[in-house]
């Protein structure tokens, strides 16, 4: 019997319609467009509002996976109830329990699916796109959703210069299914660093410096950035191992059909493809319009530019996030 390989069947995605421009966040804090593009590649990003059924509440992460998951289930004719699994990577979910999944697969009718979220920052899709296929390569079960999906604008201050002109608002999901073919997820590299905390973090509402008037008023709940220093962890690291993983799978740049990166800056991604050997057109890149929509940058990728990718692509995804996260991951195309 063929080894069974997990492959992407389907994508979906959601990007809200409200559109903040560096023009407008020029109005907010002391920047300008030019400022904002020459250092991040960033022109805009889309930013969820609106209210929820719960009084009280805003519309959360679990409305932008809900969205894109919809669209999944749509464009690839599957019943939600045949979904056998739903995991979520989120940094930002609607509430410390219960899961944002689990709202999702509620919302979304995948009553038989089993589900949970996935925290590794702007990693968390890697890491849950890695998880999902081992389920499917078992054999355990046929039909996997991966979500990538944040809102971001809910842990942003939006005086603060450093971290508001980088991040949005996104969603999107993948279906998992068993192949027997050459194509699918043949590798992934997954590594991590604790040391990074101290950079990248969101410092209140956790067990460790649970809520308070204090808190608040330190504005301690927004996320915060040491940016020099991710920056210099993020562009050694995320190229090293797309590196790594060409080498450990004998592929050379002309191999290469398509680079997905992280979309967390343009200097970023610049350096990744430079180690990687690979031409600008070989790289995929939306954050212009969206900006670091944390997990949800990758699956935001491949479904603004699902119709170029051809079955038997070489495709290698690489993400680096606070924690410190990162990883890289080598698949083929299937349809």
């Amino acid at each position: 019997m063929s080894k069974l390989r997990a492959a992407i069947t389907g994508v979906g995605g959601y990007v809200p319609d409200y559109v903040l421009t560096n023009q407008e966040l020029s109005t907010m804090v002391e920047t300008n467009d030019e400022w904002i593009l020459t250092r991040t590649g960033i022109k805009e990003r889309r930013i969820l509002k609106g209210k929820g059924l719960n009084e009280g509440e805003e519309l959360g992460t679990s409305f932008l996976c809900e969205q894109a998951v919809n669209e999944l289930l749509r464009k690839t004719n599957t019943n939600p109830e045949d979904i056998d699994a739903i995991i979520c990577a989120t940094t930002t979910p609607d509430y410390i329990f219960p899961s944002t999944a689990n709202l999702v697969s509620e919302l979304v009718g995948a009553k038989n699916a089993f589900s949970f979220d996935m925290q590794a920052a702007c990693s968390g899709f890697l890491y849950a796109l890695s998880m999902g296929s081992q389920f499917i390569e078992t054999g355990k079960y046929k039909k996997v959703i991966v979500i990538g999906a944040d809102k971001m604008s809910a842990i942003v201050d939006y005086t603060d210069r450093a971290t508001c002109i980088l991040f949005g608002d996104g969603a999107g999901a993948v279906l998992l299914e068993p192949v027997e073919e050459e194509v699918g997820i043949i590798d992934f590299i997954l590594k991590s660093d604790g040391s990074g905390a101290r950079y990248l973090n969101c410092k209140a509402g956790g067990s460790r410096k649970p809520s308070s008037i204090e808190t608040v008023q330190n504005k301690e709940h927004y996320a915060y950035q040491e940016g020099a220093i991710v920056f210099k962890f993020a562009v050694t690291n995320m190229a090293n191992v797309s590196a790594e993983i060409m080498e450990r799978n004998s592929l050379k740049s002309e191999d290469i059909a398509w680079l997905v990166p992280h979309q967390a800056n343009k200097r970023i991604i610049d350096a990744t493809a430079s180690r990687m050997g690979l031409s600008d057109d070989k790289v995929l890149l939306n954050i212009e319009r969206y900006g670091n929509t944390t997990a949800a940058t990758i699956p935001l990728c491949l479904w603004d530019y699902e119709s170029k990718f051809k079955k038997g692509d070489n495709i290698i995804f690489a993400a680096f996030g606070g924690g410190f996260t990162w990883g890289s991951l080598y698949l083929k195309w299937a349809y």
